[in-house]
């Protein structure tokens, strides 16, 4: 019999211990599942631990043959114990959730994502596996004293450019890979532009009009010009090693807002330069706007959803004048005008991995023709979005490698990843 991680589980100062008599195990949904081998990885790097508040972990007995909860620590009996999961670095799809009971009044977790984690061989192991073996965001590429030295003197350099300085603070306050990486002058840089937005996502990290929710970062609050755009992006385009500069980042709204700056911008940096890829994030709200963006030069886009069904999709993203239907529009004209077409398939195992799920993909694949499906994991409140949607007790999932495993076998010319390639030399 293959040996399994353990349970692991932190004391309330924060301190994380390792329990060997309980397995790991994952949620897939409403459900606790034992996982099986290939249903994790170690824990990779750039990857971080979170504590989940008055949250008790569950493991599995192998010898009771039952789920567990884990409510006192073992190594000191009578101290009450909280939940561990990981928060897996850009690159890797989560297969499972973390496992826990969660106790009454048990505060709404931040955005991020929770996947489960144990411990196996002296090391942490997460639920998950690498879906791209692109490394533009690995953490050992990323030289902190470097981004800071370059950050700071393109900020001196661009002092007018409110773009520039608001980049900088992405990638000096923030951490942000993409921004990180414009000032390396590599792959893929980030242009936002919108301060405002036509859906109210529930897990938005850029604004947050619940209570006790906070964004992770700040949106941003002015629409630069067209010129101020093409300043940040002519030289990346021009410069950089498989050049990609994206509209559409997480610390701004939708992008398609500004669809006259948009068009602008991409016409200044089509008169500039033929390299590179041009790129658009975007709910896919206004087809006639991605229409004329196509002609000014825009190379691809990348369409966010949680379902390909209307009725999650809407729960989830609660769009304002705008339909489901607008965005699969938005993606057939790009592909119909010889561009790239991806969709952002926020990833929740026991919801994404369903048979009403796959079938509802199957046939938006069918319609859309897409090039790519991004599986990136969704930063949100497990069970709050499960309620959120109203998911049924018993909906049947397949698991997220048998999913995987389909999309493989039956759409074998749709690219499973994780960031936007670039498709222009």
């Amino acid at each position: 019999m293959s040996k399994k991680p353990s349970l692991v589980f932190a004391d309330l100062e924060g301190k994380i211990y390792d329990w060997s008599e309980l397995e790991m195990v994952g949620r897939g949904g409403k459900g606790f599942q034992r996982l099986e081998t290939g249903d994790w990885i170690p824990l990779p790097e750039g990857s971080e631990l979170f504590l989940l508040p008055r949250r008790y972990p569950v493991g599995y007995h192998p010898q009771r043959r039952t789920f567990e909860t884990l409510s006192r620590n073992p190594f000191d009996r009578g101290k009450p114990v909280q939940a561990v999961a990981a928060f897996v670095a850009p690159a890797h799809t989560q297969l499972f959730l973390a496992a826990y009971q969660t106790l009454p009044e048990a505060p709404l977790l931040p955005l991020f994502a929770y996947t489960a984690v144990g411990w196996l061989d002296g090391r942490f192991v997460a639920a998950a596996l690498r879906i791209d073996s692109d490394q533009r965001q690995d953490f050992r590429h990323f030289d902190p004293d470097r981004i800071r030295r370059n950050a700071r003197r393109r900020m001196e350099r661009d002092r007018s450019n409110r773009l520039v300085q608001h980049l900088g603070k992405c990638a000096l306050s923030y951490g942000c890979p993409a921004a990180r990486n414009l000032f390396l002058s590599r792959w893929e840089a980030p242009l936002p532009t919108s301060p405002v937005c036509n859906a109210r996502c529930l897990g938005c990290i850029s604004l947050q009009e619940r209570t006790g929710l906070k964004a992770t970062q700040e949106r941003i609050r002015f629409v630069p010009t067209p010129e101020e755009i093409a300043e940040v992006a002519v030289p990346h385009l021009k410069e950089a090693e498989r050049a990609v500069v994206s509209f559409g980042q997480g610390c701004e709204g939708e992008p398609l807002l500004q669809g006259p700056t948009l068009e602008k911008s991409v016409k200044l940096m089509r008169t500039a330069t033929p390299r590179g890829t041009i790129h658009l994030n975007t709910n896919g709200s206004l087809p006639r706007r991605v229409a004329k963006l196509c002609e000014e030069g825009l190379d691809s886009i990348r369409v966010s959803l949680n379902s390909c069904r209307p009725g999650p999709y809407q729960r989830y993203f609660r769009p304002r004048d705008y339909s489901f239907e607008s965005l699969i529009e938005s993606l057939k004209i790009v592909k119909s005008r010889g561009g790239f077409a991806s969709i952002n398939y926020f990833v929740h195992p026991g919801f994404t991995d369903s048979e009403e799920e796959w079938s509802a993909l199957r046939r938006f694949l069918d319609e859309t023709r897409i090039n790519l499906i991004q599986m990136r994991n969704l930063n949100i409140d497990p069970e709050w979005y499960e309620k959120s949607l109203g998911l049924p007790e018993d909906d049947r999932s397949m698991g997220m490698r048998r999913l995987i495993d389909r999309l493989r076998s039956s759409y074998p010319d749709v690219r499973l990843g994780y960031f936007n390639p670039p498709v222009r030399g």
